[in-house]
């Protein structure tokens, strides 16, 4: 015990336990917290070299200030920009982006501040902390990474990539000699885990965190309805909802079931999107998951003869298919150029979602399209 409490001294107290950071934001399920807007209209706007909002990638900083706070930080870059600022701060509970990111901002030096986002982080200290402040700035990384269009590439170590510590870009581009985030990384790495923290092992983090985003929460619902695919559908048959926690094949063409009827057994919607996916049978065979503006409303028609007077005020036009069908749909005349006459008509359109009927209408011989039932009378 006394060799053992001696040799503890002579290195400096008793070291954590070797443990792995990004295992242990997984074991304890830290969640990043959502970016906080701040934008302060003091910065200059000066496009990126490819163009504005076209950033080529993401530099991650450290400020070297053991006993400043985020807030500090911020105040201090709103009063030295001219020096040098970056377009957000990250710390353990926070990701503040004070600077737009579709503008460049002044972090790295000439020519890297043409390329990149950049933001900073704070040093924190304790294991938590440091836990949650590089879950912060990976997903922060990985969500600008996802607006950007930019795939994650590591270019710590080749210097061609999109993911880059200020050390990196030092060493490649010039601009400044810094080296961070690597001296905190490792200094704290150790301190809270018993093992430095790596560019490498963020970068992991960070890809994680870009696959999470890809990946879209999707609400199911059973129903029974029949449809059509469109004559130029646009999308193909998969078998699961597209960017769903599902991986994702094409399994049919769209546009080998054009213009067919299919059943649809389930409806799916996607968080943030609109217009849902549904599961499609054709011929009581499954054919897979498709995009709801691929798919047109039944339309059943009837021939009649018949003859109707184009309302004064008819607040539709004339139109070469029933709209929402699986045709596509143009306008071949205006329903005011015949307000007040007679038309005749040849065919009656039910949709299966409405229950005002389509006419197919005709003026002095010529046909002038279908009209929606509302317009005449």
């Amino acid at each position: 015990m006394t060799l053992g409490l001696l040799l503890s001294l002579l290195m400096g107290g008793i070291s954590a336990k070797a443990q792995s950071v990004n295992s242990y934001i997984t074991a304890n399920k830290i969640k990043p917290v959502g970016i906080t807007t701040s934008i302060w209209s003091g910065f200059p706007h000066y496009n990126y070299n490819k163009g504005y909002g076209k950033p080529e990638g993401v530099v991650v900083h450290e400020t070297a200030n053991s006993s400043s706070t985020i807030y500090n930080e911020i105040a201090y870059m709103k009063a030295h920009y001219n020096d040098a600022f970056v377009h957000s701060f990250v710390d353990a509970d926070h990701i503040i982006n004070i600077a737009n990111t579709n503008y460049l901002s002044w972090g790295v030096g000439y020519p890297g501040n043409g390329k990149f986002v950049q933001f900073e982080q704070i040093e924190v200290h304790s294991k938590k902390a440091f836990a949650r402040e590089m879950a912060n700035a990976a997903w922060y990384t990985a969500y600008l990474l996802n607006k950007y269009k930019l795939t994650p590439n590591d270019a710590c170590y080749d210097y061609k990539g999109t993911v880059w510590s200020h050390k990196a870009v030092a060493l490649h581009f010039g601009g400044s000699t810094h080296t961070d985030p690597y001296g905190y990384y490792l200094k704290t790495g150790k301190t809270y885990f018993g093992q430095g923290y790596t560019m490498a092992e963020f970068y992991q983090l960070v890809k994680s965190y870009y696959t999470s985003l890809q990946h879209l929460s999707v609400k199911y619902t059973n129903t029974s309805l029949t449809m059509d695919v469109k004559t130029v559908p646009g999308h193909d048959f998969y078998n699961h909802v597209p960017k769903s926690n599902y991986t994702t094949k094409r399994v049919n063409y769209g546009k080998t079931y054009a213009g067919k009827t299919v059943q649809i057994d389930n409806i799916a919607y996607r968080d943030g999107t609109k217009v849902p996916y549904y599961r499609c049978a054709y011929q009581g065979k499954r054919i897979g998951w498709i995009y709801g503006g691929a798919l047109g409303v039944r339309v059943t028609y009837k021939t009649i003869n018949s003859k109707m007077t184009v309302k004064k005020v008819p607040g539709h036009d004339f139109l070469n298919h029933v709209t929402a069908s699986k045709y596509t749909v143009k306008r071949l005349n205006y329903g005011k150029t015949y307000a007040g006459k007679v038309v005749k008509i040849d065919n009656i359109a039910y949709r299966d979602d409405v229950k005002t009927p389509y006419y197919r209408c005709y003026y002095g011989g010529k046909k002038i399209g279908w009209i929606y039932g509302s317009a005449l009378s």
